[in-house]
């Protein structure tokens, strides 16, 4: 029997790869809207969420990318994108999220004025804000920053060195977004480098709209401690007539070294890297025994949570507590925290609870 969404959201779960702009409630987009005199595809709610959730499944580019102009054009000031974030640890934590790393742009953030150190810091005290209110609800979160540069610009160097100047601040982390194709992650290789100097680590987003040699790159010139998706990585395993798995030379890599995929199951529908959630790689791949976390990416436009990822995931492909659980600690082993932070929500929190829940 699969699990159901609501029974999921009780257990603790970990998340690796969620963007802040792609989060936000539909109230609050409304609200700050109003405010600030942006205009809305709907001034109704359920209208919003609905607009958002058919624009990213539409097929089209540039509707998809529409719903993001939307949510950066009403987190241009400090009050709005520290309420932003404080509602995004919120809503995790409701989900029960114990440990996120939720990222976004600072560059996107500063069409009004606001410097990127405004931003980071407005984020980070949202953050800070959150969790605290989570806590008192008796739902503690432990929320990370990870600062994402976009890779068809030429601002990488200053968020990465923004990155390690926060870095003892609540930021965790470093990454690269936007468009894979014709953009690669070796233009931003003096980032890296400097990153990989300060013993920094970093993530980078490959293998979702482009295959192969995006994951490559990302991996041998780059160095990323993990792939942000990766699905693509299938394109390199076979299975013989007689039913047997091959893995090429880049499959193998990324299994024996335990590179962590951030696998966002509903997002990589709508974006085509796969056919259905029944279809989804992340069958294979976790058969296959490769370092899997499940993700959302954004949940705003994907009308999906941490638990409802699971539940789907579980509905297709039989998966079981045991199974969460694994998913979860891959996510807590994969984290850019200290080691022996990631061990005590393992043993304290994760193990337990799930141990209770597998004996029910």
């Amino acid at each position: 029997m699969s699990l159901t969404t609501e029974a999921i959201r009780q257990a603790p779960k970990a998340l690796l790869h969620d963007h802040l702009d792609g989060g936000l409630r539909p109230a609050t987009i409304i609200e700050l809207a109003d405010r600030n005199g942006h205009e809305l595809p709907s001034t109704d709610v359920s209208g919003l969420s609905k607009w958002f959730v058919d624009a990213a499944n539409s097929g089209s580019l540039e509707r998809y990318l529409e719903t993001f102009s939307h949510t950066v054009a009403v987190m241009q000031d400090v009050e709005a994108i520290r309420r932003v974030a404080h509602e995004c640890a919120v809503d995790l934590a409701d989900d029960g999220v114990v440990y996120a790393e939720v990222r976004f742009a600072p560059e996107l953030h500063t069409a009004e004025g606001l410097a990127l150190e405004d931003v980071v810091e407005a984020v980070l005290a949202g953050f800070e804000d959150g969790a605290a209110a989570a806590r008192s609800e008796g739902r503690p979160i432990r929320i990370g920053a990870l600062l994402t540069a976009m890779r068809h610009a030429a601002r990488s160097m200053e968020i990465a060195e923004l990155a390690v100047r926060y870095r003892q601040q609540g930021v965790v982390g470093f990454d690269i977004a936007g468009a894979e194709a014709g953009f690669p992650p070796t233009r931003h290789l003096d980032a890296f480098e400097y990153l990989q100097r300060e013993n920094s680590r970093f993530t980078i987003h490959a293998g979702e709209a482009f295959g192969l040699p995006s994951i490559w790159q990302a991996l041998q010139w780059c160095g990323a401690h993990r792939l942000g998706h990766g699905v693509r990585i299938v394109d390199d395993i076979s299975t013989t007539p007689d039913g047997h798995t091959e893995l090429g030379l880049l499959a193998n890599y990324v299994r024996d070294t335990r590179v962590p995929l951030e696998l966002c199951p509903s997002s990589n529908l709508q974006t085509g890297a796969a056919p259905s959630i029944a279809e989804h790689p992340i069958g294979l791949l976790a058969k296959l025994k490769f370092r899997v976390t499940v993700n959302t990416d954004n949940r705003l436009m994907s009308g999906t949570s941490l638990s409802r990822e699971m539940a789907l995931l579980s509905e297709a492909f039989g998966f079981d507590w045991k199974d969460l659980q694994w998913f979860t600690v891959n996510a807590l082993k994969s984290s850019f925290i200290h080691f022996d932070e990631r061990l005590a929500i393992i043993n304290d929190i994760v193990k337990p609870t799930y141990a209770k829940l597998m004996d029910a």
